[in-house]
């Protein structure tokens, strides 16, 4: 994997393993050349792991809609800063810009992209690997909604296994370089974003 975006919070949240958690990704995505594409942020996760790449001369492209691009949120240091119209515009463009996706701890918008990825999997109109750094335990909840969804017959385990989860960062990509996407099947032959 080349491209790789990167979902997370705006915010560090109280625990500095989360920041730490942003900065060892960053690290390996700057050891690994691999590119990050992101929300455009300065602040929170999204800038820490934006700034680490960045000192060490790594590649960056951040994605930020036109209401977010106010001086205090845009990173004025990433020189690639895509800019659209809408949330959903910048969904779209990270998607046609990366080869896998990754999310760490965040908040409503987090989930959203998150959520997002694993559905345009799970109807086949992408077929990249998915995953969640499970930092201090943070997804454990949002795993066992996941359970509950399958259990109560809302999510096919097959679906349920389309996300990657691993508690740290050799392990994570070591699955994401690894997946093989489910063959296609004919209940959904063509659709189109």
């Amino acid at each position: 994997m080349n491209r790789i975006v990167v979902f997370c919070g705006s915010s560090l949240g109280f625990n500095s393993i989360y920041k730490e958690a942003a900065i060892e990704l960053g690290n390996y995505f700057a050891r690994h050349g691999i590119v990050l594409v992101y929300g455009g942020g300065k602040i929170g996760m999204m800038g820490a792991i934006a700034d680490t790449i960045l000192a060490k001369k790594g590649k960056v492209i951040g994605v930020i809609p036109k209401l977010l691009e106010k001086e205090e949120v845009v990173h004025a240091g990433v020189e690639e800063m895509i800019v659209c119209k809408k949330m959903s515009d910048r969904k779209v463009i990270m998607s046609k810009l990366i080869d896998g996706y990754i999310t760490l701890p965040g908040g409503f918008g987090t989930l959203d992209e998150l959520f997002e990825a694993l559905t345009l999997n799970q109807l086949q109109i992408e077929q990249k690997p998915v995953g969640i750094l499970n930092i201090n335990g943070y997804f454990d909840a949002t795993l066992q909604q996941l359970d509950k969804m399958a259990e109560e017959g809302f999510l096919k385990p097959q679906n349920k296994a389309l996300l990657i989860v691993a508690d740290n960062i050799p392990e994570l990509m070591d699955k994401m370089n690894n997946y093989t996407p489910p063959k296609t099947t004919h209940i959904i032959n063509k659709v189109v974003r």
